[in-house]
C-alpha cells in the first residue's frame, strides 16, 4: 500500500488540515518531529520515502476523516518473473485502466504464458486492498508496467570450439489499484 500523493494533497487542502497536523498524526518510533514532517511532504509530492506503512496510511486517513482507500494506492511488485519484458508488456497494456474483475477474467482466459505472472501481481494488489477494507467492486487498474528484471546468461557450445550466448530475460511486473472516483 502506498499513498497517492496528489489525492493526499487535495484532500488535506479540502479538509483544511496542515502538514504539521499530519506530521503529528504519523509520529511513531523512527519517525518523529522534523522527520515526520519531511515524510508527509515527500508523500504529498508523490515520493515514497520513507516507505509508507499501512499504519501510516490509517493514521493519515483518520486525521483527514476519510477512509484509507481514498488516499491510498494498492501496489504489488512481482520481481524476477521468467519471460521477456516485451512479451509481458502486451498483457499489462491489456489490463491497464480496466476494472479488477474484468482484468482478472482477461488474464484467466488469455493463452499467453506470462498471464499467470501478471495475474499473480494483480491478485496480490487485490489482497492488499481487501485488507484495507477498500470497495473491491470500485477498484480499477490505475498503473500497470513492466521493467527489465535482469537476465540469466548461458551459452551453447558450437562448432570449432566457439560458444554462442543465450540470454534468458526476466521481468519486474508492477500493478497498482485505485478506487474509481
Amino acid at each position: 500500500m502506498r499513498i497517492h500523493g496528489p489525492r493526499l494533497k487535495s484532500t488535506a487542502a479540502a479538509k483544511g488540515v496542515t502538514k504539521e497536523a499530519l506530521g503529528e498524526a504519523v509520529s511513531r518510533t523512527g519517525l518523529k518531529g522534523d522527520h515526520a514532517l519531511a515524510a508527509v511532504s515527500n508523500w504529498m509530492a508523490g515520493r515514497d520515502h520513507p516507505r509508507c506503512k499501512a499504519t501510516d496510511v490509517n493514521k493519515l486517513a483518520e486525521a483527514l476523516g476519510v477512509p484509507p482507500a481514498e488516499i491510498a494506492r494498492f501496489t504489488s511488485l512481482a520481481r524476477f518473473q521468467r519471460g521477456s519484458p516485451r512479451k509481458v508488456k502486451l498483457l499489462v497494456d491489456l489490463v491497464r485502466g480496466k476494472p479488477v474483475d474484468v482484468a482478472m477474467n482477461l488474464l484467466t482466459f488469455t493463452t499467453k504464458r506470462a498471464a499467470v505472472d501478471v495475474k499473480k501481481a494483480l491478485s496480490a494488489a487485490l489482497a492488499d486492498a481487501e485488507q484495507a477494507n477498500a470497495d473491491v467492486t470500485a477498484l480499477v487498474v490505475a498503473d500497470s508496467r513492466v521493467d527489465d528484471g535482469g537476465m540469466m546468461k548461458r551459452f551453447r557450445s558450437k562448432d570449432r570450439g566457439r560458444a554462442h550466448k543465450i540470454l534468458k530475460r526476466m521481468s519486474n511486473i508492477t500493478i497498482a489499484l485505485e478506487e474509481r472516483r
